[in-house]
Formats: structure tokens, C-alpha cells, sequence
């Protein structure tokens, strides 16, 4: 196993107590009013929303530049931290939706226009099945204190926002309020417009932050989870092609559903990563080697190297190119998609 890997298991690695309440299943112990989250022992995460930019409809040649600042931004992600990419199917609250959306009213006299366009909206909205879509990302880091975490996200999020930036996206940070109203939708769907908490409010009387967002039962089965009275489930990628096509997530968010896909991307340092790769690489020149030694043994002098050893050897060279003259850095990536419903025979 790849170093990094192993030291970020080994730090989220703690003793498994079983909860005893609803609340704690939910793994955040502390949270602070600017958004910080404390998920396990020393490990603090912050998440950041942002917007869709025009990739589907794009050209060829703006799309491979979308790419590329892409594979910038993942560039720029220190190793030893974990980044999740979450999107997030969620049924639309209303209120919010007539707050920041529709047209408010003037009484100019053209009121009448702006009740038909603002009718339009809502008849698009609630004809997708009342689910709009949400993209986050959320890194997660290791830190002795609050403070150290504090500045660390103060300069993450600074460049988080510049790449985005140059993508043609806008990148925001979420605050406490706002954070807990993802997990609050998500555990208690259909009740999105009750969703109230006062950080001062909460502080002041004693009450858990947990209290408004836990569902009132959550469930563990053998191959499903309940929260409620809906069955849930979480199906992950455990191994990925050799080639996927570009229009992957967007085909699996498809789903007119409560969902949330979420894509966790590990940054490997590059001279850990330029190591296994050589050790790849010799590998396969050692598998060469052996075969072309039994073709010998057998007279045959002339024999092809095999197709796939053929090319086992070009990706590593190519991989190995990347690394040392092109500076991209080895990412580790990891997929899951969980998804519920209101019976155990839709989840």
C-alpha cells in the first residue's frame, strides 16, 4: 500500500464505540460559526460550494482547456489531505428558491409578467421533480489546534477560489449555518423549510447542534440503512475501467432522486509516487525479461514482445514522463454514491 494511504488510515483510525442515540451516529464533535468542523481526533473539515460552468456545451478546444485548469486545481491539493468532491441531488426548498430566484413583486403596473415568468419557474422546477443540484468540496486535515487548522483553510480557500475562478466557476465558503442545513435536508427530506439554528441561541441554552439535524431514527441492516421511514443504500466503485468517458458523473446524478455522489481525492507526494512507479516499471521489465528468456530457451529468436507487456511498459514510461518532466503529481481517487428512497424496494 502506497505510504500516504497508510498514514492517513492510521490517523483516522480510532476506537469503535456503538452509539447510543441518534446523534451519535453523526460523526462531528465540534463545530465553529465559520464553518470549521472537528470529525474525528485532531482532524478538522471545511467545505466549500461551487457552481456548474457550461462543460457539456463547450468546444473541443475550450473543453481540453477546462481540463487542464482542472488537473491544476488538483495539482495545487497538498498530499496528505483528503479532498472529497460531493454532488448532491436535494429537493428544493421552496422558500429559499422564491427568496433568491423569483422575480419580486414592483406594482409598476407589470406584475402580471413577472407572476407568468416567475410561474414558469416554478412549474421547471417542481417538473424536474422538485430536485436541483448542489457541488461541494470539503477538504479534511490533521491539525493540532483550531487556529493552525483556521489558517491552513484560510490559504486553501483562497486558492481554491482562484482556480475555480479561472475555470469560469464561483467557489464560496459555507458557514456553520449553511453546512448544517446540508445535513439537515439530508437526513430530515421533506422537511427542508423548518430548518432553524442559532449558533449564540443554541450555545446559551445548552442545546446540541446535533439535536437539529438528527433524524428521528436511523437505522443500520445488513445491506441497507433506514433514517426514518426511508430505506437507504451506498454503492461504491471498487474497481475502474481502463478508460471512462468524461460525461460519467454527470450519467449517474441523473437519477431523480435523493442522492449524493461524492468523488475523494488523495494527493500523493512525487517522490513517493515517482518511487512506485519505477518499482512498477521494473516490474514489468522483469516480466519482459522472463518471457523473452523462455522464448530463447525455446529457440524462437525472433518472437514479439506480447501486446499487453507492450504496453504495460509505454503507460508506466508515460506515467513516469508525467511525474519527473511534465510535474503532474499521482492522484488516489476513490467513488461512492448513496442514494435513498421512500421503500426498501426503490433505494
Amino acid at each position: 500500500m502506497i505510504k500516504t494511504l497508510r498514514n492517513l488510515f492510521k490517523q483516522d483510525k480510532e476506537k469503535f464505540v456503538v452509539p447510543k442515540s441518534v446523534q451519535a451516529v453523526i460523526p462531528i464533535k465540534t463545530i465553529w460559526e465559520d464553518g470549521i468542523f472537528l470529525v474525528g481526533k485532531n482532524k478538522y473539515a471545511k467545505t466549500f460550494k461551487f457552481e456548474d460552468i457550461n462543460y457539456a456545451v463547450a468546444s473541443r478546444e475550450d473543453k481540453e482547456a477546462m481540463f487542464l485548469e482542472y488537473s491544476e486545481l488538483l495539482n495545487a491539493l497538498d498530499s496528505g489531505v483528503t479532498t472529497k468532491i460531493t454532488i448532491n441531488n436535494c429537493r428544493l426548498n421552496k422558500a429559499d428558491f422564491e427568496q433568491t430566484i423569483l422575480i419580486p413583486m414592483a406594482e409598476d403596473g407589470l406584475d402580471k409578467y413577472r407572476k407568468e415568468y416567475n410561474k414558469m419557474l416554478l412549474h421547471k422546477a417542481i417538473g424536474a421533480n422538485s430536485i436541483v443540484q448542489d457541488k461541494y468540496v470539503t477538504v479534511s486535515v490533521c491539525k493540532k489546534n483550531i487556529e493552525e487548522a483556521r489558517s491552513y483553510f484560510a490559504r486553501v480557500g483562497a486558492d481554491l477560489m482562484g482556480h475555480f475562478s479561472r475555470l469560469g466557476s464561483k467557489c464560496t465558503e459555507l458557514d456553520a449555518g449553511e453546512k448544517l442545513r446540508i445535513f439537515h435536508d439530508f437526513y430530515r427530506t421533506g422537511e427542508e423549510t423548518a430548518f432553524s439554528f442559532d449558533m449564540v441561541q443554541s450555545m446559551r441554552k445548552g442545546h446540541d447542534f446535533k439535536d437539529v439535524i438528527s433524524p428521528d431514527t436511523f437505522e443500520f441492516e445488513k445491506d441497507c440503512f433506514k433514517i426514518g421511514n426511508r430505506y437507504g443504500r451506498v454503492i461504491f466503485l471498487r474497481e475502474y475501467a481502463a478508460y471512462i468517458k468524461d460525461s460519467m458523473v454527470a450519467e449517474l446524478c441523473e437519477l431523480n432522486r435523493n442522492m449524493m455522489l461524492s468523488v475523494d481525492v488523495v494527493s500523493v507526494p512525487t517522490d513517493e509516487a515517482v518511487g512506485e512507479v519505477e518499482n512498477r516499471l521494473l516490474g514489468v521489465e522483469t516480466n519482459i525479461t522472463n518471457w523473452q528468456r523462455k522464448q530463447n530457451q525455446n529457440n524462437n529468436f525472433s518472437a514479439v514482445i506480447p501486446y499487453d507487456l507492450e504496453q504495460q511498459r509505454k503507460e508506466s514510461k508515460e506515467f513516469l514522463d508525467d511525474l519527473t518532466t511534465r510535474d503532474q503529481r499521482m492522484i488516489v481517487c476513490g467513488a461512492d454514491d448513496g442514494a435513498y428512497g421512500g421503500n426498501k424496494g426503490t433505494a
